[in-house]
């Protein structure tokens, strides 16, 4: 372990050693393995697992999470792992960001740029139009900030939540844990996007997996939701790699509607240029955050030029950050952007930047495959 890293409450994250797994490589590498932007049959295969795929084990799975267990759920204890951790870890922030590294060239990826449009429910459509307190309150978020509650509401609010979990393997097996989440616009519409770990950990996936959207200081004014399908990246389910820490997961209708009918749905961006203006969301738990509040993090992405090929920006979110999202062309207005990454890990010596996998081919097979999971 780096002379300097502390001890945290974390999730294990694998030695750099372990596999190869934590190996540096180019920039870019892993986006211009391919040339096309859709998935085909020779394209990257995620990893897909079955979890609460029946209405029995979602009702168990509901009823499982009691108020008193999700304000229980924390950032783990991990045994010395190297000089990272996942953004689960729980540490305060303690210093001032240092300048960031300057960016990589802004051409990251041959493969041809995707977006998905974001969807809103008719509520949400409804609340951008009527509120004027979310409109002053948008014009006073600031585009640089290191970890600040975000008060605008707007869309953001509803799709981004809390992702509740069991974990399943490792020296925390059987601990209850949280992670954040994002819904995105699917073709199924029931589609939650996250970190890799936040849904896989030391050769096996989690259990007890729900999102609960729009969290905010113990309520839960949009629900919870079980997923039936998790699915994460191939190079994480078979080594974890950094590199492509992102999953998702599809998650059952609840009342008989879809998730993105009551909360409304995010875009996604694949293959995008990097060093962008970049808003990062997520529900830290570690201190000085309680888990009880979305928190935001503006500024602009650089290259992380130590042992990755992700993005870092300058963010102090601890415990239960991992999975949120980072957003590019945000508008503070009215809470939409386009996904374009999710909180991941830092580095123990440096708690100032926040790093997340860009989002290539390997990430957009994750989605693709996710919103043409048949429902349960």
């Amino acid at each position: 372990m780096h002379p300097r890293a502390r001890r945290l409450a974390v999730l294990a994250v694998p030695a750099l050693a372990a596999a190869g797994v934590m190996l540096p490589a180019a920039h870019g590498a892993a986006a211009t393995a391919t040339g096309t932007a859709t998935q085909s049959a020779a394209g990257p295969r995620p990893a897909v697992h079955e979890a609460a795929d029946t209405a029995t084990e979602q009702r168990t799975v509901k009823k499982f999470w009691t108020v008193a267990r999700m304000e229980a759920a924390e950032p783990l204890d991990a045994p010395g792992a190297g000089d990272r951790h996942f953004a689960a870890a729980g540490s305060t922030t303690g210093s001032t960001p240092a300048e960031a590294p300057a960016t990589a060239s802004a051409s990251a990826s041959a493969a041809r740029p995707a977006t998905v449009a974001p969807t809103l429910s008719a509520s949400t459509l409804s609340a951008a139009a009527t509120s004027a307190s979310t409109s002053a309150a948008a014009a006073r978020v600031s585009s640089r900030t290191s970890g600040s509650s975000w008060t605008a509401g707007g869309t953001v609010a509803k799709t981004t939540g809390r992702v509740f979990f069991t974990v399943t393997a490792g020296s925390d097996a059987g601990r209850n844990a949280s992670c954040s989440g994002t819904a995105v616009t699917s073709a199924n519409k029931s589609v939650v996007i996250t970190a890799g770990h936040c849904v896989k950990l030391n050769g096996a996936f989690h259990t007890n997996w729900v999102f609960v959207p729009g969290y905010d200081q113990g309520d839960r004014p949009n629900g919870t939701w079980p997923a039936t399908t998790l699915l994460t990246t191939a190079q994480w389910n078979s080594g974890e790699n950094m590199n492509y820490d992102v999953a998702a997961a599809v998650v059952a209708p609840q009342g008989g509607k879809s998730l993105t009918d009551v909360v409304g749905g995010q875009g996604v961006a694949f293959n995008q240029p990097r060093g962008q203006q970049t808003y990062a969301f997520g529900y830290p738990a570690g201190a000085p955050y309680d888990g009880s509040r979305l928190v935001y993090c503006g500024g602009r992405t650089f290259d992380d030029y130590l042992s990755s090929q992700d993005q870092g920006l300058s963010c102090g979110m601890t415990g239960g950050a991992s999975g949120g999202p980072w957003f590019v062309r945000f508008d503070t207005r009215t809470g939409s952007g386009q996904l374009n990454s999710v909180n991941s890990f830092k580095y123990n010596f440096a708690s100032y930047w926040m790093f997340g996998p860009y989002f290539g081919p390997e990430a957009e097979a994750v989605y693709n495959t996710a919103q043409k999971a048949t429902l349960t």
